[in-house]
């Protein structure tokens, strides 16, 4: 399989129409054609259900596109990781972050990098900690910042200097809202709204207690825009980390007696990276080390 031929594929999979995809690529709408049915050949399966004006993927053709996004993805990273002038350190360096209060410090080592280095530029993937990782392990991403508890044993690592504080985002007009800390049992007969990563809400459900196993869980997600609109309208509450946002209507509480998550910023201890990629990194160490030696 060519790089080319799956960018070709991509492409007309988004359009759900050859002719479109054609005059798209400069391309006349045989050849695309053809260069489709050679893929097909050569893979031995039908990816596209073809009508007069519409296409569509087949299973097998979902599959192809998940496993082209990735490979056009790390060969464009590859690329660009080996396009760089050598008088000048330059290319893009991936960057994984959740939301975090840590994501701030981030940008400003990001930023402090970067003013020393300015034909370096990044691509940031916003994800939580299990997707954060999963690239990593495939190549598309270069670091990721983590919130703990995470297994790092497999990367090289350095701990931030900023302490996550958990707490609830109720609604205005909860009877939590008046509150300025909220306990385990003033929240164990609320509806609850969780953070999806089974680690975090394993570490949830330990800080309630012999509450846990009685919560009323109404909903988990990965985002916290969502979860807060989703707060909003059924007053449940999100236990979440404290971000600094506002979300109309909503009130953010800390927890009582405190919680608190570490984060760190990670990397493969085998990739070999490009030279952007392996200042950044060096940048970082230097950076974060002596901010704690402050």
């Amino acid at each position: 399989m060519e790089i080319r031929v799956l960018k070709y594929f991509l492409l007309v999979a988004r359009e759900e129409n050859i002719t479109k995809a054609a005059n798209l690529l400069h391309l006349t709408q045989p050849t695309l054609s053809r260069q489709l049915m050679q893929l097909e050949e050569e893979l031995g399966v039908q990816l596209f259900r073809r009508s007069k004006h519409h296409i569509v993927l087949t299973e097998e053709g979902m599959l192809l596109r998940r496993r082209a996004e990735e490979i056009v993805a790390l060969a464009d990273k590859t690329r660009d990781d080996l396009q760089h002038r050598e008088e000048q350190l330059s290319g893009t360096v991936a960057v994984g972050s959740g939301e975090l209060q840590s994501t701030s410090f981030l940008t400003q080592l990001l930023t402090a990098f970067q003013e020393k280095n300015p034909l370096v530029s990044f691509a940031i993937y916003s994800g939580n900690s299990d997707n954060i990782k999963e690239r990593i392990e495939r190549g598309l991403l270069d670091v990721g910042l983590l919130q703990e508890p995470v297994d790092i044993a497999k990367y090289s690592f350095i701990r931030t200097p900023v302490r996550e504080q958990w707490g609830v985002l109720v609604r205005d007009d909860s009877e939590l809202a008046v509150k300025e800390r909220v306990s385990p049992a003033e929240l164990a007969a609320m509806p609850l709204i969780l953070p999806e990563r089974e680690s975090i809400q394993h570490e949830l459900f330990n800080r309630f207690g012999p509450y846990a196993e009685g919560l009323h869980i109404t909903a988990t997600g990965n985002l916290l825009y969502n979860l807060a609109s989703l707060a909003r309208a059924s007053g449940g509450c999100v236990l979440t980390l404290n971000l600094d946002c506002n979300y109309e209507g909503l009130h953010f509480i800390p927890l009582a007696p405190a919680l608190e998550s570490n984060t760190v910023l990670v990397w493969k201890k085998t990739q070999t990276f490009s030279a952007a990629a392996a200042a950044m990194i060096a940048f970082s160490e230097k950076y974060i080390s002596g901010i704690k030696r402050n």
